[in-house]
């Protein structure tokens, strides 16, 4: 079956989508969504809500083949306000267009709004830099965040602008498709110098605060491929490649090898040989940076890769470790 819209149209805060069931065999929800620009979710929330209609009647089965010719309309209300409150918060951009946009977050700003952190976030600050250009994620006029970084850990982060998009990026992460690099300081010299870290994460039963290593089964599966860029004094420059995404990943798996980051106040103690220049430089987080992202666009298939180079306070690290003990 295709879909073939004839016009967008407007009815107070609505958004009305209109056209023709081309020809017969496919699934509605399916096709309407590739029409659309709507994700195949929010059709199916727009045909339970009885929002779409087809030859005039009332459409509720996403599953429905029906055939070719009848007319078709889709009601989309306006999005409604997020909770959150948009905040002019200062963004570094690596890339925009109309459907996602990909920020190079600073270290110290939260993704998102939870208890203790209600504004000053990532999302804040999209609601504000994207006012008028969210379609709406789920009938919410939010982006849409389909991964995290850590509050004090710096780097690109894709986000969502419409819910096809939110989709689409979800499913490249779901089956692990995103190209994710990151830079890592840590202490000691790895080794081997390169390897694949194996190993279930779940929250602590002794921190709920701290992620851990657990037995397969308990935890979600994490696989996390490291190799040595540059030895430094009592430390070296990592790259941790992510084959997937858990909370705290780079940071719980080098931390198991024996080689956690420098500076992280969770997962390890910094070299005592260290510890003074870290104080002297003021360096109060873990030393780690997203410094690579490539996904193919999730609505017009292009491949796009980014790369962010090191924010000041670890190139400054970095330069120190470089000098002669």
């Amino acid at each position: 079956m295709i879909a073939i819209p004839k016009f967008l149209a407007m009815n107070g805060g609505d958004s009305i989508i209109s056209g023709v069931i081309a020809s017969g065999g496919q699934r509605l929800d399916k096709a309407l969504a590739d029409v659309s620009g709507l994700s195949r979710e929010r059709v199916k929330a727009l045909l339970g809500e009885g929002r779409i209609a087809l030859a005039g009647k009332p459409a509720t089965s996403g599953s429905a083949k029906p055939a070719e010719g009848p007319p078709f309309t889709i009601t989309v209300p306006a999005a409604i306000p997020a909770e959150a409150q948009a905040q002019d918060i200062a963004l570094t951009i690596a890339y925009e267009d109309e459907f996602l946009i990909v920020v190079d977050k600073p270290a110290g700003l939260v993704v998102h709004p939870a208890a203790g952190n209600l504004d000053g976030t990532l999302v804040n600050a999209l609601l504000h830099h994207c006012r008028g250009q969210l379609s709406g994620i789920g009938g919410v006029a939010r982006p849409g965040i389909v991964h995290r970084i850590d509050k004090d850990t710096s780097g690109l982060l894709v986000v969502a602008k419409t819910d096809a998009a939110h989709e689409g990026l979800a499913a490249q992460f779901a089956d692990h498709s995103i190209e994710r690099a990151y830079l890592a300081i840590v202490g000691g010299l790895p080794t081997p110098i390169a390897g694949t870290i194996r190993g279930a994460i779940a929250r602590s039963s002794h921190d709920r605060k701290k992620m851990a290593l657990v037995e397969d089964g308990r935890g979600k599966h994490a696989v996390t491929h490291y190799k040595l860029l540059e030895r430094l004094d009592s430390a070296a420059l990592v790259e941790c490649r992510l084959e997937t995404g858990r909370t705290h990943q780079v940071r719980v798996h080098m931390a198991s090898i024996g080689h956690p980051l420098l500076g992280d106040p969770v997962y390890g103690r910094t070299p005592s040989r260290l510890r003074p220049l870290l104080n002297q430089l003021h360096f109060r987080r873990q030393a780690l940076h997203a410094a690579v992202l490539g996904f193919n666009h999730p609505v017009t298939g292009a491949a796009i890769r980014l790369e962010s180079t090191l924010p000041a306070d670890m190139a400054e690290l970095l330069v120190e470790l470089r000098a002669p003990s």
